[in-house]
């Protein structure tokens, strides 16, 4: 017999964790949201189970049945949750396992824990509540020591979350141009599925007459919670800004149901004239290449040294019969 216990903070956030081991996350939970511890008790103890939440200066026990199918459910409504001082709350989830009975309780006559099977009247192990008493993880760690006894057969498990007043964080958000479209976004420890108002105004507008432009700029919406990481939820909210006009904008975020506010600015920029980007085309450079073909001279057609002797021959010859050789 044992405890498989999930814990909620709100309709989602579960945490699932083995009997007798301690809890691996911590949730944040904002004041008027409930904490709803639900789970799986084998063995159907017809006592139920006894659920220890333990704080500083806050003490609450109570005994929740199982179901038919072995289930359990258990929360703090939002009625309790509101009044609750910020800090770190512990719930011990008792099982009675094979004899039926707690066998370590709590006599709210004598704000004391006791161990029922050390002695006839019971054994003091210390003092929960009162003059004297342990406060909360002193508180929590005393009695988790106390069920671990060997000489007690009851079963736990635990779960730890924080209390802190409603928050509504805004991530950095950074400069935009007009027609830029982007996310704001942040966190809460608000439960998954509260709603939250986010309106987004241009810090210059002003209340105008009927008849005069009114300048306004922005964007208003409504966004869900939904589950985040490290115990805290997360929202987000998309802008257009193609309508919006350069300006210093203000972002407020509001719960709906739960009395939180949250704030950050940023810029709008008039968007960078686009300039044409001229090519400058040079011509391509043609390189000529000019090659000189020399013009064919005219020759005088060479002599012929056969035809120079006969002529010198025949001028010898007349000369030879003009002197009468």
């Amino acid at each position: 017999m044992g405890i498989l216990i999930s814990a909620l903070a709100g309709p989602v956030l579960a945490y699932e964790l083995s009997s007798g081991s301690p809890s691996t996350g911590t949730a944040s939970i904002a004041n008027g949201d409930p904490v709803t511890l639900r789970g799986i008790a084998t063995g159907h103890p017809r006592e139920g189970l006894q659920v220890w939440v333990i704080g500083k200066n806050y003490l609450d026990i109570d005994t929740v049945q199982v179901n038919n199918d072995n289930t359990f459910d258990f929360e703090l409504k939002p009625s309790d949750t509101q009044n609750l001082a910020p800090g770190q709350y512990f719930v011990v989830v008792q099982h009675p396992m094979m004899n039926g009975v707690f066998d370590i309780y709590y006599d709210a006559s004598t704000g004391k824990v006791i161990n029922r099977q050390m002695g006839a009247g019971g054994n003091t192990i210390y003092t929960m509540s009162g003059a004297g008493s342990l406060q909360g993880p002193d508180s929590a760690n005393a009695l988790v020591n106390a069920i671990s006894s060997q000489n007690v057969d009851d079963s736990f498990t635990t779960y730890t979350f924080f209390i802190s007043p409603p928050s509504a964080l805004i991530n950095p958000i950074g400069d935009h141009a007009v027609g830029d479209r982007f996310t704001i976004s942040g966190s809460t420890n608000l439960a998954v599925g509260d709603q939250l108002m986010v309106d987004v105004t241009s810090s210059s507008f002003q209340p105008t007459q009927k008849s005069q432009d009114s300048g306004f700029s922005g964007a208003s919406g409504m966004v869900t919670v939904v589950s985040g990481p490290g115990g805290y939820n997360r929202w987000s909210f998309d802008v257009d800004a193609s309508t919006f006009r350069p300006d210093e904008y203000i972002v407020t975020v509001s719960g709906i149901t739960v009395d939180v506010k949250g704030s950050a600015m940023f810029n709008i920029l008039e968007r960078a004239a686009v300039t044409p980007v001229t090519q400058e085309i040079t011509p391509a450079v043609t390189t000529a290449i000019t090659t000189t073909i020399p013009e064919p001279t005219a020759t005088t057609p060479a002599k012929s040294p056969l035809a120079a002797g006969l002529v010198i021959l025949g001028l010898a010859v007349a000369v030879m019969k003009k002197a009468g050789w």
